[in-house]
């Protein structure tokens, strides 16, 4: 109840947006939110962030942003980690093959692989004036459940790319037809907190979603999530021109998720905080906006080469680059 206090009693506008990119930090059959401790987890993830990432993550363990020795982010403050599901291409032979992911035209050249995060106050191109609280340690949260069988709930989407530049029209399942510059999926978290816990035991009632479509403005928290919290969002750019060649004959939709998802109603996303100290708080507090954030302005940032040279240890030893007769862990 402190916290929730707090951010009303400092209920005073601030401007804030974070956009940056985040290279692969590992690609493994691991999810310490859903199946902490289980090695391997149920699916392949693809994961950016801070090397503190393990199987289990127990918040019991400590804080992320003191745990982290280095990030696969733009700003080296940011320990925190963010996941989704693989995507795989299935040849009409019955094989799959992974689908590598690539960067979007807004980050620096040279990430390795690369994912890109937003922290935003309203939409996409304004901050808007709300008191935005920043996440506390030890929190986490996800979106889209993999059990889903029909459209989940606004802000999961997939894009048709012409080019890396691509952002309309959002789909709520896959493309139908092979795209000139790949795929991209897009994750918005719900931006109300209930201003008191840091999970929950389906590590999504602790949070409201009033968000719509697209980087649209999220509507008013209700009293139940009085909090509101940066609106986070995931975009991942996915290679797949190289299968367009392959597409099936027949005009079936040959891309997959790593749990056998060929719709791609139940895409979904995994976060856990982890910004060192008050850094998050700083940059919501401040009038930078994307890339105007770096540079210590307020928040510190490095170069692609930190980024990409910032990894943890294999612990699934499986293959998932080859052409496989199953999904791993199917």
């Amino acid at each position: 109840m402190k916290w929730l206090s707090l951010s009303l009693a400092l209920a005073v506008p601030s401007q804030a947006a974070l956009r940056f990119g985040c290279s692969t930090l590992t690609i493994q059959r691991l999810d310490p939110l859903v199946e902490p401790g289980k090695v391997p987890s149920a699916h392949l993830h693809q994961i950016v962030g801070g090397n503190a990432f393990n199987a289990s993550m127990d918040p019991a363990d400590g804080d992320l942003g003191d745990k982290g020795t280095c990030t696969t982010c733009t700003f080296s403050e940011d320990f925190s980690n963010y996941w989704t599901a693989v995507m795989f291409f299935k040849h009409p032979n019955g094989t799959y093959k992974r689908v590598p992911i690539m960067q979007n035209t807004a980050l620096p050249n040279g990430i390795n692989g690369g994912m890109t995060i937003y922290y935003t106050q309203q939409d996409f191109s304004s901050n808007g004036n709300q008191k935005i609280t920043a996440f506390k340690p030890g929190f986490r949260m996800t979106v889209g459940t993999p059990t889903a069988t029909s459209k989940y709930g606004p802000g999961l989407k997939f894009v048709c790319l012409q080019n890396k530049g691509t952002r309309f029209p959002e789909l709520d399942d896959f493309p139908t037809k092979p795209c000139p510059g790949g795929i991209m999926t897009v994750h918005h978290f719900p931006a109300c907190w209930d201003g008191k816990n840091l999970d929950s035991p389906d590590h999504q009632s602790h949070m409201y979603n009033t968000v719509k479509d697209a980087f649209q403005n999220s509507g008013p928290c209700p009293a139940s999530h009085p909090v509101r919290v940066p609106q986070v969002a995931y975009e991942t750019l996915w290679d797949t021109t190289q299968f367009n060649s392959m597409w099936p004959t027949d005009g079936s939709q040959p891309f997959t998720l790593s749990y056998g998802d060929n719709k791609g109603y139940g895409t979904h996303a995994d976060y856990v905080f982890g910004w060192k100290g008050d850094s998050l708080q700083r940059a919501m507090d401040s009038p930078c906006m994307f890339q105007a954030c770096e540079n210590g302005n307020p928040l510190k940032s490095q170069g692609v080469a930190q980024m990409n040279a910032c990894t943890v240890k294999k612990t699934v030893d499986e293959d998932i680059d080859g052409w496989l007769t199953s999904l791993p862990g199917m």
